[in-house]
């Protein structure tokens, strides 16, 4: 057996393991697909372009878009930038996806808030969707 085929025989491919029977787990939502969100959702009510908006901050269109989409984690300068340039404050952005936020909790906490489910609080009360209040600052 040459080194060649040693080498080989001692590579084992992975795999991706089997997912479980049953729903998928439901994933916490990204702060930067909310902030994102919220920004795109006030962008297009007023009926503004990527490019206008994106002018107004002083920031670029694609960066701009990367936000919009999550994918990116743009700094708190950027986002009131961006924030300003709809005529909000940072304060009010942030707002709006807190308020997001609170409703995906709630709506995750309502599909598995059953007792005995991991960190989830067994007894009265238990997956009654109760929020306690989310406080930000600007």
């Amino acid at each position: 057996m040459t080194i060649r085929e040693t080498n080989r025989a001692r590579v084992i491919p992975l795999r991706p393991l089997p997912a479980p029977p049953g729903p998928a787990p439901s994933r916490e939502p990204l702060w930067r697909d909310l902030v994102g969100e919220a920004l795109r959702r006030e962008r297009r009510s007023q009926g503004r372009t990527l490019k206008d908006v994106a002018g107004a901050a002083r920031i670029s269109m694609p960066y701009l878009s990367e936000v919009e989409r999550g994918r990116k984690e743009a700094s708190s300068e950027v986002l009131a930038a961006a924030a300003q340039a709809l005529g909000l404050t940072l304060a009010d952005l942030l707002a709006l996806a807190q308020g997001e936020l609170i409703r995906l909790s709630a709506a995750r906490s309502r599909s598995i808030g059953h007792p005995g489910h991991p960190g989830r609080p067994a007894g009265p009360g238990a997956g009654s969707g109760a929020m306690g209040t989310v406080r930000l600052a600007a």
